[in-house]
């Protein structure tokens, strides 16, 4: 399989889907935003993006099973060597709100390693992508994740929790410990756009628990080809489904750190 052109097909089916929600946002109304669960958002701009992208994958590569956030047929792992995971709008609470911070992200899996990834942030019309050992790019352009910063000098993102709030104090320790260390940090609404931040160096590092694997299955592949690290909280490998990440440049092994000081106060 030449994963680089494969990538190319991708990015045009992200393309048409971008331009399928941009020409929504023009004309969407609060009236027509539905609810899943407790602050579980949906729009039929989610559910339309993501028949388009099926259909499109299935055209350029047969082969793939899916996993994708909006179709309960396409949830779990199959006994197929591929799979597609996707989020044909992440961020639609931004979107449904009317915010500028949203994004596609398509990603491809081989057994239980990302080997293809594209996030588009549609509003500033950037495709970030990157294959299995071709690097990172950015519109046609190579991008690195952030070195040589200190902790000092960066800038991290982080995400809420919308529904399990059992482990928030923890997080919110973890909050206050790296705020008190960087410039800050920054809550965008979507995890792909944060991880493709990162790839690109705008963030420094990113965290957060309680995700799912089409949130970020295609920036992951993204940061490290760029350079960067990514792991779970234990600084171990099981992040696309074990439902937390932290991403980062130079500084992952100082963001780890704190992180476990207040997630595993006790040891793991």
């Amino acid at each position: 399989m030449n994963l680089e052109s494969l990538c190319k097909k991708v990015l045009n089916v992200t393309a048409e889907v971008s331009a399928f929600i941009t020409e929504q946002a023009r004309s969407f109304k609060p009236s027509q935003i539905e609810i899943k669960g407790k602050n579980d958002l949906v729009s039929y701009v989610d559910r339309e993006s993501e028949a388009l992208i099926v259909n499109q994958l299935k055209l350029i590569f047969p082969e793939g099973e899916f996993i994708a956030e909006e179709n309960p047929d396409y949830k779990k792992l199959t006994e197929k060597p591929y799979h597609w995971i996707i989020d044909p709008l992440d961020g639609t609470t931004n979107f449904l709100h009317g915010l500028p911070i949203y994004s596609i992200s398509i990603a491809l899996m081989h057994y239980d390693k990302v080997v293809l990834g594209v996030v588009h942030e549609v509003n500033r019309n950037e495709s970030f992508y990157a294959w299995e050992g071709g690097g990172a790019y950015c519109n046609g352009e190579r991008i690195y994740a952030s070195q040589g910063y200190q902790m000092q000098d960066s800038l991290l993102a982080t995400g809420f929790p919308y529904r399990d709030f059992d482990q928030f104090p923890a997080y919110l320790d973890i909050i206050k410990g790296l705020m008190y260390q960087t410039h800050g940090l920054r809550r965008m609404g979507s995890a792909a756009v944060d991880l493709a931040y990162v790839a690109i160096g705008r963030f420094q590092g990113f965290f957060e628990y309680n995700l799912n694997a089409w949130d970020i299955a295609a920036g992951a592949l993204i940061v490290q080809e760029a350079g960067g690290t990514v792991t779970d909280f234990k600084g171990g490998n099981n992040y696309i489904f074990g439902k937390q990440m932290l991403a980062a440049g130079n500084i992952h092994h100082e963001m780890l750190n704190v992180v476990q000081t207040f997630w595993y106060p006790n040891g793991f």
